[in-house]
């Protein structure tokens, strides 16, 4: 072997080692979308099949809605007196400030509200679903389920799904509506913006349409959290260390695949509605 040959093997199996790593980070996520797909639709399989457990959904359409009640009052009112400072700032400059409550409460309406709102039940309720469900399959708990006869896909992540899809489009409404009064509150009393003149070109150009393409968008973003959180939890390994892991990746999941299909949804709904 020559010299120049044993000065180049160190660059080939470096390069070799980095493209094998890449190859194995591509596979390993092909792998694991797949699964969370098959997941999904077992989920959704099990969703129409009696016993139906009424109680344990109204339990989690409790811990999902009610709790998170107030951090997004507290987000949505601080989130619309904000954008109506910004907006003003803006709108200002060419003399069109009347418009500032308009263009606050469509913004909210169409993103703001769904996908805020998303993000914070992603934080909250997504990572306590996988704390919950992972810190009960490494006790075995769900085996003992299962060899009760009761299966664990059922008894935990439907009631969980179900309840998070029809929480977070009745907290993304109440975003928009507590983000507009914070809105109007600072328009009016600290940006002098007439109250009449507000609120009708609020009327004028704010529709039912705007509104509605929040609630579709924060239904899938439900359906999207509650999936990706039980998901992780039914797949945490090693004991402790993993349930604190499949948290950690089911908050990051769960943000991320909230914003990649606000994308989507966004250009599907401007051509429907």
């Amino acid at each position: 072997m020559t010299t120049e040959s044993l000065k180049s093997a160190p660059k080939k199996n470096y390069f070799y080692r980095l493209i094998e790593s890449f190859g194995a980070t591509i596979l390993e996520s092909v792998e694991g979308l797949g699964s969370y797909i098959s997941f999904t639709l077992n989920a959704l399989s099990w969703m129409f099949r009696p016993p139906y457990r009424f109680r344990l959904v109204f339990e989690q359409l409790y811990f999902v809605g009610n709790k998170s009640i107030f951090i997004v009052t507290l987000a949505g009112s601080f989130t619309g007196m904000v954008m109506a400072y910004q907006t003003y700032f803006a709108f200002n400059l060419i003399n069109v400030d009347s418009l500032v409550g308009t263009v606050t409460a469509i913004t909210l309406a169409k993103e703001l509200a769904p996908v805020l709102s998303g993000l914070i039940v992603a934080g909250r309720a997504g990572a306590a679903m996988t704390a919950q469900i992972g810190s009960m399959k490494v006790t075995e708990q769900i085996d003992a389920l299962e060899v009760m006869g009761i299966n664990g896909v059922q008894y935990l992540a439907v009631p969980r799904i179900i309840a998070g899809t029809l929480s977070l489009p009745m907290l993304s409404a109440l975003y928009l509506f507590i983000g507009n009064i914070g809105s109007y509150f600072v328009g009016t009393k600290f940006l002098n913006i007439d109250e009449a003149i507000y609120l009708s070109k609020l009327g004028e150009f704010m529709f039912l349409e705007d509104i509605w393409q929040g609630l579709i968008k924060a239904f899938f973003f439900g359906f999207i959290i509650s999936t990706v959180g039980t998901y992780f939890g039914f797949n945490v390994t090693k004991g402790a260390e993993g349930v604190g892991k499949g948290t950690n990746l089911s908050v990051v999941w769960g943000m991320i695949m909230v914003l990649i299909s606000d994308y989507f949804l966004t250009s599907f709904l401007i051509q429907v509605l």
